[in-house]
């Protein structure tokens, strides 16, 4: 059985870095938060729920370096199934469920899904084939146009 001598391990060289470099963002970054919930035609049949998108980013496939639209839950759930449909080969992630018997505009009910909602467009958004070609075209769509429409992509 051999030893192994630690002082025969070797470190990466040190570079020191300024504070602008320490301190500055990353070359590519990319920020999307799901915030401000906001339940419409409460007290109605028709209300719903939707959250606001809010993206940072210098990534060049994006429009816009910063961009804030508002959307459904029924618009993520179509979102997930076109980039499901157009890209076989990637693992989209799953939504959080519908509720179907709780209190679904209940504040606690809401906030576990604005988490799962934010989660979700963070995976998908920084995984790099969604970045490219068509798939790109709906990402940036999806969360940086406020005309964006389904039928546009039917």
């Amino acid at each position: 059985m051999t030893t192994r001598s630690f002082d025969t391990t070797s470190r990466l060289p040190y570079k020191p870095q300024s504070s602008s470099e320490r301190y500055s963002l990353p070359e590519d970054y990319l920020e999307i938060e799901v915030v401000n919930p906001i339940t419409v035609n409460a007290g109605t049949k028709n209300q719903y729920t939707d959250y606001e998108i809010i993206c940072r980013t210098n990534i060049p496939v994006f429009k816009k370096q910063s961009s804030t639209v508002r959307r459904r839950y029924s618009d993520f759930e179509w979102f997930r199934d076109l980039l499901e449909k157009e890209n076989p080969r990637v693992s989209i992630p799953a939504l959080p469920g519908k509720i179907f018997f709780k209190n679904r505009f209940a504040p606690e009910i809401i906030e576990t899904r604005r988490r799962a909602l934010e989660r979700f467009l963070q995976v998908v958004s920084g995984h790099p084939l969604l970045q490219t070609g068509s798939a790109a075209k709906t990402l940036v769509a999806f969360i940086q146009d406020q005309s964006f429409s389904r039928e546009a992509f039917s």
